[in-house]
């Protein structure tokens, strides 16, 4: 029976728990090039599949586009076919992947803020294995 309401107003959501749903929305923002594709679609235009891997990087197509349809189909971006020869597709965020903009731009900053430190930690590691 549908009574309207959302999944999280009927079931406590803690991601912690490992039977807790909550945890597929880790698993897909923790995928090796979600947030990529996230950063590079960021300033709000649509761009298309060549410009979208040349943003991102040195990501194969066949990754980029199991990424893209995994982030359709979890309602992150939507994809815009045109009827023109040749045939040109585009991607943009949806208001829900607009919404992981802010976490992911903090987790961005951080990233390259810290990025010295973790470096010499992980050189520091490395001689005190090898040493």
């Amino acid at each position: 029976m549908n009574d309207g309401s959302t999944p999280s107003e009927t079931i406590p959501m803690d991601v912690m728990d490992p039977d807790c749903p909550s945890r597929v929305v880790f698993s897909r923002i923790g995928e090796r090039w979600t947030m990529f594709v996230i950063l590079a679609l960021s300033d709000g235009r649509p761009m298309r599949f060549t410009d979208l891997k040349a943003r991102v990087g040195v990501v194969t197509a066949k990754v980029l586009t199991e990424t893209l349809r995994a982030l359709e189909a979890d309602g992150l971006l939507s994809r815009r076919a045109y009827r023109e020869s040749p045939p040109r597709v585009e991607y943009a965020l949806t208001d829900l992947g607009l919404s992981l903009l802010e976490p992911i731009q903090g987790m961005r900053d951080w990233a390259e803020q810290h990025v010295p430190d973790l470096l010499a930690s992980r050189e520091r590691a490395a001689l005190a294995e090898g040493g």
